[in-house]
């Protein structure tokens, strides 16, 4: 079987911010028939979750839940949302064979633990540094990413394109008024 790729430009995101950025070109990833399979595999999930509608329809959910709560985070629609997908599962701690506690998602129904891994991971981000998680100020980007850089001031998805993007967009508009002055 030839391995899936994942087409998006920004791959590597924490599951939940990954999850958000499934909308990349109009919800094109999971219009795909191949899309949730891909979307498993970038987040580590083939073998834990099946590539099932069900699967599908509590991801969408918890998508819908957490744009909602990126926009307006005082929603208590979209929190109850978000504690509704949260509602499906626990972590439960273990004693591991190293020796050392582990914190492991409890989910009984797998087709919700790729939703209720993603609602967790928001809640984890949120206790972090919520202000680190950041849309991308491209004008044609809906990208989310957390900002992981030393000085937290990171703008774009990516420098390589949405930032390369606006610089070579301010030089051209830097040229042209030149051009227009002379």
């Amino acid at each position: 079987m030839e391995a899936l790729v994942d087409p998006r430009p920004l791959r590597g995101e924490p599951i939940s911010l990954d999850l958000l950025n499934t909308r990349w070109r109009g919800d094109q990833l999971f219009h795909d028939p191949d899309g949730l399979a891909i979307w498993l595999a970038s987040n580590g999930l083939t073998d834990r979750a099946p590539d099932s509608e069900a699967t599908l329809g509590a991801l969408l959910r918890t998508r819908d839940a957490l744009l909602a709560l990126r926009t307006d985070p005082d929603n208590p629609d979209a929190a109850d949302a978000l504690n509704a997908v949260l509602a499906h599962g626990r972590i439960r701690r273990v004693l591991g064979p190293d020796g050392l506690p582990h914190d492991e998602p409890d989910v009984t129904d797998p087709t919700w633990l790729p939703a209720w891994l993603a609602a967790d991971d928001y809640l984890r981000l949120l206790a972090r540094d919520p202000g680190r998680i950041r849309e991308c100020v491209h004008e044609n980007c809906i990208l989310t990413f957390f900002d992981t850089s030393q000085n937290g001031r990171r703008r774009w998805c990516d420098m390589a394109r949405c930032g390369n993007r606006a610089k070579a967009a301010r030089h051209y508009a830097q040229q042209t008024k030149e051009a227009q002055k002379g």
